[in-house]
């Protein structure tokens, strides 16, 4: 594994509509071939730190005023959110969003929108999406939208990875799923991780889930980085549930 970080964000902060200050002073990196998660509660800062390093933050209404990120040793703080997907950076918004009225196989295809593949390619990564997510192949003439919340989920990450990315921001990949449907998900992240060297930054709210597959993991607070370690490092950690039920703060408050 290289020493070179494939993602480095430097205490960065994030300002919404001029006015919210949501993530102050991150800091992380990932490391090619490596899954990194991000632990918190909801509102702790978590997406507003991907969406900052896919630069989709600005849709938002909100900028990097601090810090820099970059990506394979570049700067990319402010890079265009096409030009990065195009280098391999990509982003699984939390929530989803697919294409309601595409097929599965269409909503696919626009993942490769950036590349410039010929018919056959696409045809081949096709087949090695549906290798991954059998279901899909089965719902490929399906309209997105009459999918259920597993399978949209399984294409947007199918649609993400259609671009080739070395690099995948995930956005709550469980949220709203039973727990057989999260388990087969993480272990497909497993598997593309460990056989094609996809990286991944995952924020998520299973703990447990998340621990078993990742290598390393943040703790995001209120908009900055709490706690940080080896998965096992965490895992063994007995007060992880703290920060998501907000006694982690009040106890630091009483002692103060």
């Amino acid at each position: 594994m290289s020493h070179d970080p494939i993602l480095q964000i430097d205490t960065i902060e994030v300002l919404y509509e001029q006015a919210i200050l949501a993530v102050k002073g991150v800091s992380l990196h990932v490391q090619p071939g490596q899954i990194v998660v991000l632990l918190g509660a909801n509102g702790a800062g978590k997406s507003t730190t991907l969406k900052a390093a896919s630069n989709l933050v600005r849709a938002e209404r909100g900028e990097v005023v601090k810090g820099r990120i970059l990506y394979q040793g570049q700067e990319i703080t402010r890079s265009a959110p096409h030009d990065l997907v195009a280098n391999g950076l990509v982003q699984v918004l939390e929530g989803r969003h697919c294409f309601a009225q595409l097929t599965v196989e269409e909503n696919l295809l626009t993942g490769a929108f950036a590349r410039k593949a010929s018919r056959r390619q696409l045809q081949a990564d096709l087949e090695e999406i549906y290798k991954l997510f059998p279901r899909l192949q089965v719902r490929r003439k399906s309209l997105a939208g009459y999918t259920s919340g597993g399978e949209q989920q399984m294409l947007a990450i199918g649609r993400a990875l259609m671009s080739k990315p070395k690099l995948v921001l995930l956005d709550e990949p469980s949220m709203g799923l039973a727990p057989q449907v999260v388990e087969e998900i993480f272990e497909i992240i497993h598997r593309l991780n460990q056989q094609s060297g996809v990286s991944f930054l995952i924020a998520e709210q299973n703990i447990n889930v998340a621990l078993r597959h990742a290598h390393c993991a943040y703790v995001v607070e209120n908009g900055r980085i709490a706690s940080e370690g080896t998965a096992q490092q965490m895992a063994e950690r007995g007060n992880l549930q703290d920060f998501y039920l907000g006694r982690a703060a009040a106890k630091r408050t009483v002692a103060a």
